[in-house]
C-alpha cells in the first residue's frame, strides 16, 4: 500500500512538472458539458496552453511530441466550479466562539490552507470570500503567487455593519472588551461612516464590499432579520465601490432591508431567508443577483438540535431562518429571478459545497440551470465573464471532471475526480 501511495504521488508530481513545461496540454473527454449551450457533447478535445484554452474541438486530436495528453475519455468534463458565499476564515465547531479569544491570525490562516485545499479539490476552482478579519485577502495574495494550493479568490476581507449588527466583530464581549470600533473595523452608522469604510477594504486588498443589510444568524445578537442600514447609506456604499470598481453584496434574512439594499442598487442578496414577491419583482427589474446559500441554511437548522453547539441566543434564530431559505429559492427561481452559486461554506465545512446542486435540484432547477448558476452566472456576477465560466477559447483553463454525469445522475456532483486549475493539474 505503501509504495502504491508512492506512485500516485510520483505521478501526480510528474504531471505537475510535466504541464508547467510541456507546451501544450490535451484533454481527451468522452463527455464535455457545455454550459454556455447548455449542451452536452460527445468525444472532445480542449487545447491548452499555459494558463489559457486554445480550443475546443470535436474528436481526439494527437497531441504534438511536447504535449502533455490527459485521458479523460471515461469522464465528464465541464468548467470548474464557482461559489460565491464562502469564508475563508470561519470553520464550524462547537468552540468557533471561544476560538476568536485563542487564536491568531496565523493559527487562522494555517487551517484555512486545508479547508482550501477541500474545496479545490471538490471542484471549486474560483471562490468568493465574503467576510474576515484579513487573513482572507493574505490567502487569497498566497494562492496566487502559488505558495499555498487553493481556489482563485475573490475577496471583501471585512464585512460593514452597523453598531451591534450581524459583522460587529465585539458582539458578545463583555463591557470592558467592547471598545467603539468604527470605519476602519467595518463598523458604520452614517453616510460618512460608509464611505471611509469602503475605501478602508479598498486599501487593505478587498476586491467586493460585503454589507450585513439585516440581522443574522450567527452572530451574538438577538435580531437576526431587522434592517439595520438606511436606504442612503446602502446607496452610499453602492456608489462608493463603485467609483473603486468593486462590486457589492448583501447579507439579507429580512424582507425589509433587502428592498432597500436592491433599491440601492446591491449587485447580490445573499440568503434572502424572508424575501416577499415585491422583492422578488424588484430584483428582476434591477438586475439583481440572489445566492440562497441553501447549503447553511440546513446545517445550522441542524446544529441548533444539538446542545451546546450554538450560544443559547443563536438557537432561536438558526432554527426559524434556516430551514426557510431551500423553500425562498424555490419561489424566487421560479419567478424568474437571476440565481448565482453559492453556499456559506464555513458555516458548515469546507470541501462540502458541491451538496447546495442537490438541494437546488430538489426544488425544481434543472441540473444545467444549477451547473450554469457555478460558472457562467457566477463569472457573470464578477465580472470575470471574459475569463471565467466555461470552457472556451481565451479563458482561463479552469476544468473539472467527474466519473458520471450529472445531468444524468446529480450524485455525481460529489465525486470529482479532476481538476485543473490555470492550466495545471490539482488533482488527478
Amino acid at each position: 500500500m505503501k509504495s502504491f501511495k508512492t506512485f500516485l504521488l510520483s505521478l501526480g508530481i510528474l504531471l505537475v512538472t510535466h504541464n508547467l513545461v510541456a507546451q501544450k496540454t490535451y484533454l481527451h473527454c468522452g463527455t464535455l458539458i457545455d454550459v454556455e449551450t447548455s449542451t452536452v457533447k460527445k468525444e472532445q478535445t480542449i487545447v491548452i496552453e499555459k494558463d489559457k484554452i486554445v480550443s475546443v474541438n470535436a474528436g481526439y486530436l494527437p497531441g504534438e511530441d511536447d504535449a502533455l495528453v490527459i485521458d479523460l475519455k471515461n469522464k465528464t468534463v465541464m468548467p470548474g466550479w464557482m461559489d460565491m458565499h464562502i469564508h475563508v476564515e470561519s470553520h464550524p465547531s462547537k468552540r468557533s466562539y471561544e476560538e476568536r479569544f485563542r487564536m491568531n491570525p496565523a493559527d487562522v490562516a494555517l487551517r484555512a490552507t486545508v479547508d482550501m485545499r477541500k474545496t479545490i479539490n471538490a471542484g471549486f476552482t474560483t471562490v468568493r470570500d465574503l467576510g474576515g478579519t484579513g487573513v482572507n485577502v493574505s490567502m487569497r495574495n498566497a494562492i496566487n503567487r502559488g505558495d499555498v494550493e487553493g481556489p482563485r479568490i475573490f475577496t471583501a476581507e471585512k464585512s460593514l455593519a452597523t453598531t451591534g449588527g450581524h459583522a460587529d466583530p465585539t458582539n458578545g464581549f463583555r463591557r470592558s472588551l467592547m471598545g467603539d470600533p468604527g470605519p476602519k473595523e467595518g463598523v458604520v452608522n452614517s453616510i460618512e461612516d460608509v464611505r471611509k469604510a469602503v475605501r478602508q477594504r479598498y486599501k487593505n486588498g478587498a476586491d467586493v464590499i460585503k454589507v450585513t443589510a439585516t440581522g443574522g444568524v450567527l452572530s451574538v445578537a438577538k435580531d437576526g432579520q431587522g434592517p439595520q442600514l438606511s436606504e442612503e447609506e446602502l446607496k452610499a456604499i453602492v456608489v462608493t465601490a463603485k467609483d473603486y470598481g468593486m462590486t457589492t453584496a448583501a447579507h439579507a434574512h429580512g424582507d425589509e432591508g433587502m428592498r432597500r439594499a436592491v433599491a440601492a442598487g446591491i449587485t447580490s442578496i445573499e440568503h434572502g431567508t424572508k424575501m416577499s414577491t415585491k422583492t422578488m419583482d424588484l430584483m428582476i427589474k434591477m438586475g439583481t443577483w440572489y445566492v440562497p446559500t441553501i447549503s447553511a441554511g440546513k446545517y445550522v437548522a441542524k446544529k441548533a438540535e444539538e446542545p451546546g453547539y450554538y450560544p443559547n441566543i443563536i438557537v432561536p434564530k438558526a432554527r426559524e431562518i434556516g430551514p426557510m431559505i431551500q423553500n425562498t429559492f424555490e419561489k424566487a427561481y421560479a419567478r424568474g429571478v437571476k440565481i448565482a452559486f453559492g453556499t456559506d461554506a464555513g458555516v458548515f465545512p469546507h470541501g462540502e459545497n458541491a451538496n447546495e446542486f442537490i438541494y437546488m435540484t430538489e426544488v425544481g432547477m434543472p441540473v444545467m440551470e444549477a451547473l450554469r448558476s457555478a460558472t457562467v452566472y457566477s463569472a457573470e456576477l464578477l465580472n470575470q465573464q471574459d475569463l471565467l465560466g466555461s470552457i472556451k477559447a481565451g479563458k482561463y483553463a479552469d476544468i473539472i471532471a467527474t466519473d458520471g454525469n450529472p445531468v444524468d445522475d446529480i450524485q455525481s456532483v460529489l465525486k470529482v475526480d479532476f481538476v485543473m486549475k490555470d492550466g495545471v493539474v490539482v488533482k488527478e
